[in-house]
């Protein structure tokens, strides 16, 4: 085993998950990069590698609780990111669905064919991944990890569904550890977008296909909102872009739309004075990643806040 991945091992903080009283370990230097709740709804869970132009899975339902985690260190793999994870769980006394790698699990077809938080938040490279399923003894609950690698940083997904109650994670820090906080990615994005000018929304959720927002509370509007209530003078547009499926005016449309569901929830939801924001969309024009690869259109796909003015 590498030093990174003998490090990972010995390196841990507690993070709690109130599913099932399955409390899982995550290293100490993992941030917590998105996620996505629900109190009651419908989990696929996969129990089979991709067959027959498909990904076959159970149904679970109960609350849904959605975490994705960034792993700053370099030379990490996906089986290393996992294992201690995988270890935990067992000791739970969890039966274990599914366990394969990139190649066994079906490559491209399965990693698009399964629930995943948004890129940049939960990175995913088609070749090198690493996933796993489980069932609860009572067989009530399940969880699933995704784990991928790429230069410098690890990332790991994990979904449990049908606990009792759903909850924050909790977690214990080292004498010389910073925990990640709540506010941490809703903190970069107006520091970002203040310095650069620009930030990309990275935790929007619109459903597959659709340019409808979900209805859920966003803490980067609430973010982007609260700026704006600091700054009077400020006014921004909402830019929405798109990977190059598909035909310019269709992509065009499509980023356009996305964009301006952003716009009403700002409005709407977050108070934002309509007359500071816009909403257009730049279909394919503006990638900021290539569309040869599905990470890359992955990368492409996204809403971005562009600074417009900011009258004294």
């Amino acid at each position: 085993m590498s030093r990174a991945g003998r490090c990972l091992l010995v390196l841990l903080c507690s993070i709690a998950w109130p599913v099932q009283a399955l409390e899982l370990t995550l290293p100490v230097n993992a941030s917590e990069t998105a996620s996505r709740d629900q109190t009651l709804a419908q989990q696929a869970v996969p129990t089979a590698s991709f067959t027959d132009g498909a990904v076959p899975a159970r149904i679970f339902e109960g609350p849904v609780i959605q975490r994705a985690y960034r792993i700053a260190s370099s030379g990490l793999t996906p089986l290393q990111i996992l294992a201690p994870l995988r270890a935990q769980i067992e000791a739970a006394g969890y039966e274990i669905l599914l366990d394969c790698d990139e190649d066994r699990c079906g490559g491209f077809d399965f990693r698009f064919g399964i629930d995943v938080l948004p890129a940049p938040n939960m990175y995913v490279n088609i070749r090198a991944y690493h996933f796993l399923s489980a069932v609860a003894p009572d067989d009530t609950a399940a969880v699933t990890l995704l784990a991928s690698a790429a230069a410098g940083a690890g990332y790991v997904q994990i979904v449990q569904v049908g606990a009792a109650t759903v909850g924050e994670p909790q977690s214990v820090q080292g004498d010389d550890d910073q925990p990640p906080t709540a506010t941490q990615p809703t903190t970069d994005l107006t520091a970002k977008l203040l310095a650069n000018g620009h930030a990309v929304l990275q935790t929007l959720d619109f459903a597959v296909g659709t340019t409808t927002l979900s209805a859920a509370e966003s803490p980067e509007l609430a973010a982007i909102a609260a700026t704006l209530r600091a700054r009077p003078g400020l006014r921004i547009a909402v830019v929405g872009h798109t990977d190059t499926v598909g035909g310019l005016d269709a992509n065009i449309a499509v980023s356009r739309a996305r964009a301006q569901s952003v716009r009403r929830a700002l409005i709407n939801d977050y108070g934002v004075p309509a007359d500071r924001i816009e909403a257009n969309g730049m279909g394919y024009l503006a990638p900021v990643a290539t569309n040869l690869t599905a990470e890359g259109r992955e990368a492409n796909r996204r809403v971005e806040v562009v600074i417009v003015s900011e009258d004294n």
